[in-house]
């Protein structure tokens, strides 16, 4: 006959004493019971045979009256209903915890601090990105990817929608779609939610990068850039920049490595396709930008690996900021003309006015260009037709400004 177990209830827990020479085991029932150390602690724990390998192992349950009477024998009814299911307690619990643990671990600003670490951006995005991410774990950012709504995008959105930043509401939607869909991708949410937001936010007005598209206006700015009387690694850029027409950044970027004086030519890889295709854009030189590099090849090259190094360190490129600075020091605003506004002027000048092909510009300005089949043309592919179209601007340029003479 199986010995029975009488219950244990509070009144006869409250009574029961340590013993000072060992340890006591007070049973309840169903494995449940009652261990009193020596010390005079009381704690729940539970007896059980593990599924399949029958051994046995024991749980704990918490600390009397810490936990109580009825809560230890919840504990131990849900432990039995998951043996019940040939499911572990003890492993269950662990893997509780490990959920939690990871859920406070799968913050937002946790993964956006992984994703950043795996993109490869240029210095000067890395800080504009990072300021955005400021802002967006400030609101965000303590919440794990899985449990943010849609709704919780927006209210960051709207905050600037009322102040009227309507690029910065846009860009704090792209910012948080980009990680949740890597979020997606490494298994932690199911979606990017803020696919549900189209159409929720006011779309930002276009505006352009300052540009003189007139030939008459462009003239006028190559010959005051000739005059300039600032830093004199400074004037190389600013005379170079209109005949190349590359991004700012990558003009600043520049290195002595990548430019052959001999062939005419500049190859790098754009920081904006660098972690995307990695191919190679290249530069033919016109005969004026050959003799400009090479003047500036004697300042520059013996002392830094960068073309346009900066003025406080050989060892950085020219700030981002030099050639705007310089601008606005000829007498030109910020909606007259900038540094990247160059770009414009070429695309819009070769086109309407020298009659190049659009395939062409396009290629040569490094944006992505597709053939008739949707395949995206080869870096290297009209090559000669490009220094072709680099001389004649160049060439172009010069005209330009002896007409004002």
């Amino acid at each position: 006959m199986p010995k029975i177990v009488k219950s244990l209830t509070d009144s006869k827990i409250k009574s029961l004493k340590a013993d000072p020479n060992k340890h006591q085991r007070i049973s309840d029932g169903l494995g449940l019971y009652l261990f009193i150390h020596k010390n005079g602690y009381k704690y729940w724990k539970f007896d059980y045979s593990r599924p399949y390998t029958k051994k046995r192992n024991t749980i704990s349950f918490g600390i009397y009256p810490t936990t109580s009477l009825a809560e230890a024998r919840l504990k131990r009814d849900e432990a039995r209903t998951l043996l019940s299911q040939n499911i572990d307690p003890h492993v269950e619990k662990l893997r509780i915890e490990n959920e939690i643990l990871n859920t406070n671990n799968n913050t937002f600003q946790n993964i956006a601090h992984e994703w950043m670490a795996k993109q490869d951006f240029a210095e000067s995005t890395v800080k504009g990105q990072q300021r955005l991410l400021e802002v967006i774990n400030q609101h965000i950012g303590k919440i794990p990817v899985h449990e943010i709504k849609a709704m919780d995008i927006l209210k960051v959105c709207r905050i600037y929608e009322k102040e009227e930043k309507l690029e910065t509401a846009k860009k704090v939607k792209v910012k948080c779609g980009q990680i949740l869909r890597y979020s997606v991708s490494i298994g932690l949410c199911e979606r990017d939610v803020t696919q549900d937001l189209k159409g929720a936010i006011s779309p930002p007005k276009v505006t352009h990068m300052a540009a003189l598209v007139e030939p008459k206006d462009f003239a006028l700015l190559l010959q005051d850039i000739d005059h300039y009387e600032g830093s004199v690694i400074t004037r190389y850029a600013l005379r170079i920049a209109p005949l190349v027409f590359v991004r700012s950044g990558e003009l600043r970027q520049a290195k002595w490595q990548d430019v052959d004086l001999q062939k005419g030519l500049w190859s790098y890889t754009p920081p904006k396709t660098k972690s995307k295709t990695g191919v190679q854009h290249i530069v033919p030189l016109s005969t004026q930008v050959i003799h400009l590099l090479s003047e500036l090849a004697q300042i520059t090259k013996a002392k830094s690996e960068y073309v346009f190094p900066a003025t406080t360190s050989n060892l950085k490129p020219m700030s981002e900021n030099t050639i705007n600075q310089a601008l606005r020091r000829l007498g030109y605003t910020s909606e007259q003309a900038c540094g990247h506004g160059f770009r414009a002027s070429a695309r819009t000048i070769l086109e309407e006015v020298l009659e190049f092909p659009i395939e062409l510009i396009e290629q040569q300005l490094a944006h992505q260009v597709k053939d008739m089949h949707g395949r995206a043309y080869n870096r290297t592919k009209h090559l000669e037709k490009r220094k072709e179209m680099m001389q004649r601007w160049a060439d172009y340029c010069d005209g330009l400004k002896a007409q004002l003479i």
